[in-house]
Order: structure tokens, then C-alpha cells, then sequence
């Protein structure tokens, strides 16, 4: 990209200008020794470990939070590193390899959109994205520039994911799948949701740019521990509630082991929507075509809040401790259970006692990632697939907050039996903070 239009294009995203030269290009060969020059942008917290992950055999070059505390921080752990409290004052930095984008989920699209653009590789958490809207303009970009991506959802590299995929995918031990269950103890002692906005509560600390925290989300006051740091998970404006923070991570091994396309049809049961906030507790009803490895059709059932199902159904014994966060896939032949951090187990034991699970390894998602640059190949969760998967978890937000079964067209991108759903699809944003083709 010319520095004229990487300067028209910050513009655009509401970044000052200062003087730039070109953005570096996208790699076009594999140099599987070279050190990436990375930025992080979100640095506490999550973004911290994320950061010293990604750090190993690289050069952290510059870093960016709007809490100067955590900034600091980083900043002393990588004293060479140009630090920032404005993300769009960041990626006018020239030299940058790749941005990992550890945020509030309301600022993974900007960021990633905007670096996208740039010519930058890009590794963000999960979920991918605030809205459906913005999950598919990101696999779009993606795609359209040749950029190396991947969601943050390191179960994915895990041995125990990989192994109990391959079972259900590849042996077909339990045979063709009819439901999967999935649940999750979220919220609940995490991060408090079905909350009424709160009044305001002063300023905030001087070492907080409360501007640049809302980013493209609506103003509001400033609430002492209301928002920052992470209660901003339960709000509407900045958070995807319990979706945003397992539905990524539990819906991975179903969509991949299953090879599941979007869902046809979506439904929620929960207490009254809240305009503010994610609910107390929730349970998602997903249907899906089928596929070779399901039956006609396959439901998903998502419990939360410590809400789970029966055990007796999947055939466990009697003495099974569970899990407080799960998945088990109901099949012809048997069930297949796969914890979050428990190994994978299939029922009823007795009749899978000779059943020899996959040499699989545990690998490091991140670096994985790091070397996918390197090597001018896709890793395992790039855009192309945490897009589509984020827009599956989402749509249960949006069937909750519609009220109503949604019937979905994916093509479309819309909902095509309530128009009034539609809006909970994307949203605008914030002026000053308009992101092009994003909002």
C-alpha cells in the first residue's frame, strides 16, 4: 500500500496523521528462520499472556493499552517496543510484521479490520468479533488480501481436542451423530450479567483514556469497576456474554469434527431480554443441515450458568465426576465426551474398552501461528474458519435478543423470518471511530 493511501485510509478510521512510509508487504515465500516483528494491542490481563507467548523467537515492537499501568508494564518487559494508548496511532508505525488483537470483544474488528487493510498478519482472540456482520467482513478481508490469521481459541491445539476429533471425524467410533450437548459454568462467579446500567461514578483514573476504551461502542459514563477491567463481558455495548467467552471455545470441536455448515434455524430460552445486559442464565437450540457425519439433521443444545444435562443420557457411570465445562456428542453407537480441561472419554465404557485413541501432540497455538507467517501458509484456525464459527455463536445472541426463532440465511446474511432481528445482526459506530466497511 502507498503511503498516500495507508495515510487515506487511517483517516478513514479516524487516525491522525503523522508522517508514514510504506506498509510492509505481505510475505511472499516462506523464510521459516526469521524473527516477525509483532504489535500487541491489549496488554493486561489475557493480552498479557497472549503477548508473552507470541513473544518467543520474535521482536515485540511496539504495544498498546489504554490503561498507562498495564502499558507500563509492557513496556519495561520489552524496552524497545514504542508504546501507545491509541490503536490507530499504532498502526501508523511502519516495519510491523503482524498485530495480535487482545481486546474488549467490541474492539477486535476495528483493530483487525484496519491492520487487515494495512497488509498486516493478524492473530485475535475470540470471539473474532462483536457482531455477525463484522465476523464475515473479516474472513472477507482476510481472504481478499492473503493474510495469514488465526483465532485465538488455543483448545483448538490441544491434544485432548485433537484426539477426540479425530475419533468422532475420522474413526467414527460413535457412528453417525444425532445432538451434541454443550455447557459451560459461566457466568456466574466470573463476571455478573442481567444488570441495569449503572449511574455514573465520577471520572476515571488518570491512567485510564476512557475515550479510547469505548472505541466504536456508544458513549457512556465511566463506573468504577463496572466496565474496566473485564466486567465489560456482560454488556451489550462491549461484550458477547457467555457466547463471547466459551461459545468459541466449546463449539470448535462440534463445527470441526462434525464439518458443519452455518445453522438453518436458532432459538433461545432465557430470562426477558435485557437492552443492557447478557442474561443470568441462557440455553441456545441450534439446528443444522446434515452432513456425512450426522444424522438428517443435528441439534445442538447450549446450557450455562451452571445449568447442564442430564448424565444418565450419555450412559456415564454412575460415580462420573462431570465437568463444569463440556461437550458430549450423542451417536449412533455410543457418546463421546470432551471436557475443558478433562481428556475425552466415550460411553458406555464397556463397549469402547479396545478402542485405541490417535498419537496425536499437543501443540502451541500461538507459535503455530507465528510459524504459519513464516512459512506463507494458513494455521489451523484462520479466518476463512473462526469467521464462520463466530458467526454461529453469535447467532444465538441474536435468537435470545429477537425473542423468537430465527430462521437464517447465511448467503443472505440475514434473518429471514423477522426483520426486526436483523438489527441485532451489526450495529453503528461510534462517531469518529467509523471503521470502512465495518460501521
Amino acid at each position: 500500500m502507498s503511503n498516500l493511501s495507508r495515510r487515506s485510509f487511517l483517516i478513514q478510521s479516524g487516525a491522525a496523521v503523522t508522517a508514514l512510509s510504506g506498509a510492509p508487504a505481505i510475505l511472499s515465500s516462506a523464510d521459516p528462520g526469521r524473527k516477525l516483528s509483532l504489535a500487541c494491542v491489549g496488554v493486561g490481563g489475557k493480552g498479557w499472556s497472549d503477548m508473552m507467548e507470541l513473544a518467543p523467537g520474535n521482536n515485540i515492537v511496539a504495544v498498546c493499552d489504554i490503561d498507562e499501568e498495564r502499558l507500563d508494564r509492557a513496556k519495561k518487559q520489552f524496552p524497545g517496543a514504542k508504546a501507545y494508548t491509541d490503536w490507530r496511532k499504532l498502526l501508523e508505525q511502519k516495519g510491523i510484521d503482524g498485530v495480535m488483537v487482545t481486546t474488549p470483544d467490541h474492539t477486535h474488528a476495528p483493530v483487525t479490520a484496519t491492520a487487515m487493510q494495512l497488509g498486516l498478519h493478524c492473530y485475535t482472540q475470540k470471539p473474532l468479533t462483536h457482531s455477525v456482520h463484522e465476523a464475515r467482513v473479516l474472513a472477507q478481508i482476510a481472504k481478499e488480501k492473503g493474510l495469514i490469521t488465526q483465532m485465538g481459541i488455543q483448545h483448538h491445539a490441544t491434544q485432548r481436542l485433537k484426539i477426540a476429533v479425530h475419533a468422532v471425524r475420522e474413526d467414527r467410533v460413535i457412528g453417525k451423530v444425532r445432538e451434541v450437548h454443550v455447557w459451560t459454568d459461566r457466568p456466574g462467579k466470573y463476571w455478573p450479567q442481567g444488570l441495569d446500567r449503572p449511574a455514573s461514578t465520577g471520572n476515571p483514573p488518570s491512567t485510564v483514556h476512557w475515550d479510547q476504551w469505548l472505541g466504536t461502542a456508544p458513549e457512556r459514563p465511566w463506573v468504577d469497576k463496572a466496565y474496566h477491567p473485564f466486567r465489560w463481558r456482560g454488556w451489550w455495548d462491549f461484550g458477547t456474554g457467555v457466547a463471547g467467552d466459551m461459545g468459541c471455545h466449546l463449539m470448535d470441536p462440534i463445527v470441526d469434527a462434525l464439518r458443519l455448515g452455518p445453522p438453518s434455524k436458532v432459538r433461545a430460552e432465557g430470562p426477558a431480554p435485557h437492552p443492557e445486559s447478557g442474561p443470568e442464565w441462557l440455553e441456545i437450540f441450534y439446528t443444522f443441515p446434515g452432513t456425512e457425519l450426522t444424522t438428517e439433521s443435528l441439534t445442538i443444545h447450549w446450557y450455562e450458568a451452571g445449568r447442564k444435562p442430564d448424565y444418565k443420557m450419555f450412559q456415564a457411570p454412575d460415580n462420573w465426576a462431570g465437568s463444569d465445562n463440556g461437550v458430549v456428542f450423542i451417536g449412533e453407537k455410543g457418546n463421546l465426551f470432551l471436557g475443558f480441561p478433562e481428556m475425552p472419554e466415550i460411553f458406555p465404557k464397556a463397549d469402547f474398552a479396545n478402542y485405541k485413541w490417535a498419537d496425536l501432540p499437543d501443540t502451541n497455538h500461538y507459535q503455530s501461528w507465528v510459524q504459519a507467517v513464516r512459512d506463507s501458509q494458513q494455521p489451523a484456525t484462520p479466518f476463512s474458519y473462526a469467521g464462520p464459527l463466530t458467526e454461529t455463536v453469535l447467532l444465538g445472541n441474536v435468537a435470545y435478543r429477537s425473542g423468537i426463532e430465527i430462521e437464517w440465511d447465511s448467503p443472505g446474511l440475514k434473518v429471514v423470518n423477522s426483520e426486526e432481528a436483523n438489527r441485532f445482526l451489526k450495529r453503528a459506530y461510534r462517531s469518529g471511530w467509523e471503521v470502512p466497511g465495518l460501521g
